[in-house]
């Protein structure tokens, strides 16, 4: 008889990133054998805090502080060595104890010095058309991967990875060179090119410490054990290279689709898909933000927020939330269930907005046009009435103010999907589930 294999869970996010996925991650960790980022690389930041502390993860799953679990970088990850290790460093955890707690894909393909430089030298071309990447070497790391000229994790340990290192690193720099770029004098965070190099290869002598896996055969095999599994995407869907708001999106496949490419899984594997969604919005960098607020509120959401990028620590642009493009997300991904973070921002407006519709072209739709970066955009909002107190007494969902409750509501009709997890505060013990 042919058992029936478990099916994996995706969680993504559903604006342009910093949804609050790592926290949610954390919470739900508990429930699944398996954690596994599926695409992005040391861009993500996905905070958690617990028990008065605040970790910040790039590259490694948000499953690791839970002792009962393992944790997967897949194949659709991009590696920094450098900032891997620091990491490392900075979970505060025995290196022997994240060596039994993860693993990683031989297939993901590594992020060298020149892919930083290269990064720095390509946005600088643009001028004022800079799509504000985070200069973390993950475009062209991807562009490599699929030019099919990129290093891999398992190239690292092959006899002449130095000498394959040296004549990509040397593409790299006549590239840079090629755009006017001075390669001599560039600092990469902070060290010259020979440092941060050197750096570099202490990072992947670690890195070649940790156990390396076949990730799709590891992935099939654990759901055919019965094993629990949770994807971790990160970014965010709005940001994906294909759906996003090209282009000022990401390199990867950000959506529930990128689970099957980044991990190995077979569509037919893709269990419950859990979206998250700020109960506003915010934007790091360029591209188009028809919400965004460049008044008192706006001020108030980055402050109340505490909206500075975890990874680059930039401000945030901050906008009252995108439904239209919230359902479009929801739709592209299969969205099974909705996941609404840092509500409680929202404690001390009397009342907020949301746009429930678009002014385009003279006409009003309810769906992202093309030209999604067109200047003639202009969002139809709806106010809704603020609860005015403090979410941190309430425990359980139906006690929450109606006000609240109206505005979770709505949303749940506008998406067709309903909320499963609120989430009123940074620490894991702030999560209410429905």
């Amino acid at each position: 008889m042919i058992s029936k294999k478990n099916k994996a869970d995706v969680l993504l996010g559903l604006q342009w990133g910093d949804e609050g996925k790592g926290k949610i991650v954390d919470v739900l960790t508990p429930e699944y054998n398996v954690v596994a980022r599926f695409q992005g690389g040391p861009n993500a930041g996905h905070t958690l805090e617990f028990d008065n502390k605040k970790y910040i993860l790039h590259t490694i799953p948000s499953g690791i502080f839970h002792a009962d679990n393992v944790n997967l970088i897949g194949n659709g990850v991009v590696i920094d060595p450098m900032i891997f290790n620091k990491e490392l460093i900075s979970i505060n955890l025995p290196l022997k104890t994240i060596k039994n707690r993860l693993l990683i894909s031989r297939k993901a393909h590594l992020i060298i010095p020149s892919h930083k430089l290269l990064d720095a030298a390509l946005e600088h071309s643009k001028g004022e058309s800079k799509i504000g990447s985070t200069l973390k070497g993950i475009g062209p790391a991807y562009t490599d991967k699929i030019a099919r000229s990129g290093l891999r994790l398992g190239n690292l340990l092959q006899s002449d990875f130095r000498e394959q290192y040296a004549i990509l690193t040397e593409s790299h720099l006549h590239k840079a060179r090629a755009l006017g770029f001075d390669t001599d004098t560039v600092k990469l965070d902070g060290l010259t090119f020979n440092e941060y190099e050197k750096k570099w290869f202490e990072g992947a002598e670690i890195l070649k410490q940790f156990p390396m896996v076949d990730s799709e055969l590891f992935v099939n095999n654990a759901l055919n054990d019965g094993l629990k599994f949770l994807a971790e995407g990160a970014q965010g869907s709005l940001l994906d290279i294909d759906f996003g708001s090209y282009p000022f999106v990401t390199s990867s496949n950000t959506i529930a689709a990128g689970a099957c490419t980044g991990l190995g899984l077979a569509p037919s594997s893709i269990g419950k898909v859990y979206g998250i969604f700020k109960a506003y919005c915010t934007r790091v960098g360029s591209g188009p933000f028809p919400t965004e607020l460049f008044d008192e509120n706006g001020h108030i959401l980055r402050k109340e927020g505490n909206e500075f990028g975890s990874t680059t620590g930039r401000p945030r642009r901050c906008g009252w939330l995108d439904l239209p493009a919230l359902r479009y997300s929801v739709m592209i991904n299969g969205v099974t269930s909705l996941i609404m973070t840092k509500v409680d921002v929202l404690n001390g407006f009397d009342e907020f907005n949301a746009c429930i519709a678009y002014i385009y072209k003279g006409g009003e739709i309810d769906y992202i046009p093309f030209e999604y970066d067109s200047e003639e955009i202009k969002p139809v909002y709806k106010t809704f009435k603020g609860w005015k107190a403090s979410l941190e007494k309430f425990e359980k969902y139906d006690e929450l103010p109606q006000t609240l409750l109206d505005y979770i509501k709505y949303i749940e009709d506008f998406t067709g999907v309903k909320v499963s997890i609120l989430s009123t505060g940074p620490d894991r013990s702030e999560t209410i589930m429905k």
